[in-house]
């Protein structure tokens, strides 16, 4: 493969929105070992967070992924291959890090979830300064001066 071919994989891999618009791949192959890819993180994501009992299969998931994504691109780098292939293998390389975009995210809320919960944070520290302010933060209501 020539040198400007090389870099402009490299430069594609690299990008940083080089994902949007890329496909998990069906199933890929880490250590010799098939993994249908897309089922597996579509069936963690489709949960709201991470089982406790899941967690640590997901973390090894995405240390495989990392590693598979170095293998791959190494051959890419040392321009030991193709141009064909080094085409493939960085396609490969998309869908993988895709798929580590979407585990990555799992137990972030999304954004909408966040605003609301920051919203209601603010709503009680205001009103609890408002009570603080007003003379009513004990029980009773009356804030301590003494009616008659």
């Amino acid at each position: 493969m020539k040198e400007y071919e090389r870099k402009g994989l490299l430069e594609r891999v690299n990008r940083e929105a080089a994902t949007v618009g890329a496909d998990i791949p069906e199933e890929i192959e880490i250590q010799g070992e098939p993994i249908e890819l897309r089922s597996f993180v579509f069936e963690i994501k489709r949960r709201d967070t991470v089982p406790p009992g899941e967690r640590e299969r997901v973390e090894q998931a995405k240390r495989n992924l990392r590693r598979e994504r170095l293998e791959r691109l190494e051959p890419i780098e040392e321009n030991e291959v193709s141009y064909d292939r080094g085409e493939e293998l960085a396609a490969s390389i998309i869908g993988i890090d895709r798929a580590l975009d979407a585990l990555e995210g799992l137990d972030a809320p999304d954004p909408e979830t966040e605003a609301k919960r920051q919203e209601a944070a603010d709503r009680k520290r205001w009103m609890s300064f408002l009570k603080k302010a007003l003379g009513r933060d004990d029980a009773g209501g009356a804030g301590g001066r003494t009616r008659f």
